[in-house]
């Protein structure tokens, strides 16, 4: 992730980087052992994938816990999680549903709390945050393009694909991580049923397939609703 500076804007106030970094708060395991397999988005195929800091060093190693088509759904699918998956409710405020097994750990951004879930084995990772610009694609500008920590600046920077819809903008990228090596993430940014905006990130070796990768951020996204909203 992109190391944060006063005054770049809410993305990197809230998270300076976005990587793996010590938990700055208690771990807690969420259930989740294999990752159920991505849905295909409603919307258009491009995507944008930038969060707070995936594209910058992965592992912007900021001490708070803490995103292809998953789009801006906010709905709890009925029914519970998919196999694989545990539905748990975040202490930071909302239902979400995140991959058995990985590892929990919160940060604590200038602006907001950040959510991390950490695979334990492949090193894949979900991170999850509120930001406060005031559309979705202008929180994903400002956190790719700041000219002093956006993530287009990282070493091997690429845009993979870019996509967003009148609530929600996502892209996807590759960077290489100085701790890592070479990253693939996908960052889609988007409101949430009470009208919040928020981010959900998720990153991994790019030497994993890309629906591998997404496959947290599908499930996440179906599953995502904030405490008090009315997710039908």
């Amino acid at each position: 992730m992109l190391g944060a500076g006063a005054g770049a804007g809410v993305w990197y106030t809230v998270l300076r980087h976005d990587s793996t970094g010590p938990a700055a708060g208690p771990a807690t395991a969420a259930t989740v052992s294999t990752p159920a397999p991505s849905m295909s988005p409603s919307s258009p195929s491009s995507l944008s994938s930038p969060s707070p800091h995936e594209g910058t060093p992965e592992d912007s190693r900021d001490d708070t816990p803490a995103t292809g088509p998953g789009r801006q759904v906010s709905t709890p699918a009925p029914g519970g999680a998919a196999p694989g998956y545990r539905r748990t409710q975040d202490p930071v405020g909302y239902t979400v549903d995140v991959p058995e097994g990985w590892t929990r750990r919160q940060k604590q951004g200038e602006k907001a709390p950040v959510v991390y879930y950490d695979s334990p084995s492949d090193g894949r990772q979900l991170q999850i945050f509120a930001v406060t610009e005031g559309t979705p694609a202008t929180s994903l500008d400002l956190a790719e393009n700041d000219p002093g920590y956006g993530f287009a600046r990282q070493p091997g920077y690429q845009v993979l694909n870019r996509d967003s819809g009148s609530t929600w903008a996502e892209l996807t990228y590759r960077y290489d991580d100085r701790d890592k090596g070479p990253r693939q993430v996908v960052d889609h940014r988007f409101q949430a049923a009470d009208g919040t905006l928020y981010a959900l990130r998720v990153s991994g070796p790019v030497t994993l397939p890309a629906d591998r990768i997404r496959a947290p951020l599908t499930a996440a996204l179906a599953s995502f609703c904030p405490s008090g909203g009315h997710c039908g």
